[in-house]
């Protein structure tokens, strides 16, 4: 079994977390991969309102006994959602663990704190991971550049932030983008991590609410088939490579700004890809990885595939050495 800082800090069996995921992270997916012993996450701002994340949180309780987390994304915009109140949702119904993301989690950490909450900041960098720490987080969730969604502006891999981020940091740290299989969870353990956080993997699995014909998609599509979108705006995203978002690589580099990409990127035309399995109905977030995910497994087989293969691979490793390893 594969014990870490951050299993023991959380409370879970395995270090294997299902990132949050709009439109993805619902109550089935996230609780198949807590009672596989992973942790799973539910994403609050996929829920409608504050009340609908708490029938979202009961539902999961119906699923599993086991720990799971729920994701609040805080990011600026000119109609924001009421974040007080899904917080505050999150703590009335005895949630303990939270993936936070987007800005900085400060104005969120007291009340975190004063109900026991444990959170878990997602970034993309080691001196945000920094201040993360500095800030009382009890983990942190760092984004290398092959992610989905928003990979930052340093455009550095996880090979290279991972380790600096093991050097840097005191608190346990998970290690996301790129990852799906046990080659990833080995790799990630011995450059310094604690664990991993998938979100592509898992969106392909049968728990997971989106279109087949999106998961199919997925397992047909290589390491290429995604597209870098705003990076002249500097808010650079990882998408999947379709004809909308081609169309949006090409106006922003013949010099558009985003009032000429906006409804090409509106985050209904996503949610319909989803939905409605219409792969070119807008833009959707898929990470790198894809090119290694080949099938549609229970999110709960994939879990226990993952450790079992690291774990197979870790003690494979040690045969290497030709002499044998003596007790330290």
């Amino acid at each position: 079994m594969l014990r870490t800082r951050f299993t023991e800090a959380l409370g879970i069996e395995h270090p294997v977390v299902q990132g949050g995921m709009m439109w993805v992270g619902r109550a089935e997916l996230a609780a198949a991969v807590s009672e596989a012993g992973g942790l799973g996450i539910i994403t609050a701002l996929t829920q409608p309102t504050p009340a609908d994340l708490v029938k979202e949180i009961e539902r999961a309780r119906t699923l599993t006994d086991k720990p799971f987390g729920v994701n609040l994304t805080i990011l600026p915009s000119i109609n924001p959602p009421p974040y007080d109140e899904y917080r505050r949702a999150i703590v009335d119904a005895g949630v303990t663990i939270v993936e936070t993301a987007g800005s900085n989690p400060e104005p969120h950490m007291d009340m975190f704190r004063e109900h026991g909450v444990k959170v878990i900041h997602k970034c993309t960098s080691v001196r945000h991971a920094l201040k993360a720490e500095r800030v009382g987080v009890t983990a942190v969730s760092i984004d290398g550049f092959e992610c989905a969604g928003h990979p930052g502006e340093d455009d550095v891999p996880g090979l290279v932030l991972i380790p600096a981020a093991a050097d840097a940091l005191t608190i346990p740290f998970i290690a996301s983008g790129g990852f799906a299989d046990g080659r990833g969870l080995a790799a990630a353990l011995a450059l310094g991590a604690d664990g991993i956080n998938m979100g592509s993997r898992f969106m392909c699995t049968e728990e997971s609410p989106v279109s087949q014909v999106v998961k199919d998609r997925i397992v047909e599509a290589t390491e290429l088939d995604t597209n870098l979108i705003f990076r002249s705006l500097r808010n650079t995203a990882r998408v999947a490579k379709n004809a909308v978002s081609d169309k949006v690589v090409q106006i922003l580099a013949e010099g558009g700004q985003f009032e000429d990409v906006r409804a090409l990127v509106a985050g209904a035309r996503g949610r319909k890809v989803f939905e409605d399995g219409d792969l070119d109905a807008g833009i959707w977030t898929v990470g790198m990885v894809q090119g290694l995910i080949r099938d549609v497994p229970p999110a709960g087989d994939v879990v226990r595939r993952i450790v079992a293969d690291a774990e197979g691979i870790l003690r494979a490793r040690l045969e290497l050495f030709s002499e044998p390893l003596l007790p330290a």
